[in-house]
């Protein structure tokens, strides 16, 4: 576990002549107390959209540094469920406005590391399921690190100037919890920001290394749904059915021919099934076949153009197959 992003975000908040502390300093005091939070966070990960326990620590340590708190934040398009997003002001006399993000959420994937503060959790999705849960991505070392540089610029106010926005994002990876934040008026609410810090961990830099890079750093992520709708049967009578398992496999082998024909490859896109799931038996046909994808592209008309090709290749491909529109 490495917190070197604290010393990183402090320096750019504060002016090169340091009293007694520094940002190194802060950081390798609050180490251990993080390295408990962390560890805290891990063990108890929540899906998207039900990051209660989660918000609720960062509310809790944002308050102790003094931030003016908001919890509760956020609009989803949906009316019954609840938006867990938290905004904290650490306001410091005139200066820029800065935005520091954190995330909150983790994945429904089952943790296989052996650690003694592994997560064990078993949950219910969206759709009612059973599911592990993990933090996957690295959100709980991010929400360490977050409540770090807030203890640390709360220490250091004699050496800089200006406000500080901290927001804790929910449903980062179900793509809609920083349009929520948006619809519920973040930028209208709360100062508008002059500078965004959006850090995030990467598994494959050398411990106690922080990558900096000028332009695109990750990918825009669209997150899409497709259902097949065939006709079901026996499986020994294919030739009365419309297959939608058939069809989703040739839609999932022609997807790849946007990045590979339709891209130009100048212009790096990726479009993944990352899973599919369809029938109950060896021997049944099923009437549908759901998959989900995830697309990640840089530039907003390449977006534009992978999100159609995508519509017309599903469509097309379930025409030819002689389903109805």
């Amino acid at each position: 576990m490495n917190f070197r992003f604290i010393t990183f975000a402090i320096a750019l908040f504060a002016t090169p002549l340091f009293a007694q502390q520094t940002p190194e300093s802060l950081a390798n005091a609050e180490l251990s107390s993080l390295l408990t939070i962390y560890k805290d966070i891990h063990s108890h990960p929540e899906l998207s959209t039900h990051e209660e326990r989660s918000a609720a620590i960062v509310a809790k340590e944002l308050r102790n540094t003094g931030c003016e708190v908001t919890e509760n934040f956020g609009k989803y398009g949906k009316p019954n469920v609840k938006c867990y997003g938290v905004i904290g002001l650490m306001k410091n006399g005139d200066g820029p406005t800065v935005l520091v993000r954190t995330d909150l959420d983790a994945l429904p994937v089952e943790e296989q590391t052996g650690l003694l503060y592994a997560s064990r959790v078993v949950t219910k999705n969206d759709e009612g399921k059973d599911v592990h849960v993990m933090h996957a991505c690295g959100h709980d070392a991010h929400m360490a690190i977050f409540i770090g540089v807030a203890r640390s610029l709360a220490k250091l106010k004699d050496q800089w100037r200006g406000t500080i926005v901290f927001v804790g994002q929910p449903a980062e990876e179900a793509g809609g919890g920083a349009r929520a934040l948006l619809q519920d008026g973040l930028y209208t609410k709360f100062p508008k920001p002059d500078f965004a810090l959006g850090f995030h961990d990467n598994a494959q830099m050398q411990t106690g290394h922080i990558g900096v890079t000028e332009g695109y750093t990750y990918a825009n992520v669209d997150s899409v749904n497709i259902t097949v709708r065939g006709v079901g049967g026996h499986g020994a009578y294919p030739h009365k059915t419309k297959d939608p398992i058939v069809i989703s496999a040739e839609i999932i082998n022609a997807l790849q021919t946007i990045a590979s024909r339709e891209n130009n490859p100048l212009d790096p896109i990726v479009v993944t099934v990352g899973s599919i799931h369809g029938g109950t038996k060896h021997n049944i046909i099923p009437d549908e076949v759901q998959m989900q994808l995830t697309v990640r592209t840089y530039k907003a008309e390449v977006r534009e153009h992978v999100l159609a090709a995508i519509d017309r290749i599903t469509k097309g491909i379930a025409t030819a197959a002689g389903v109805p529109a």
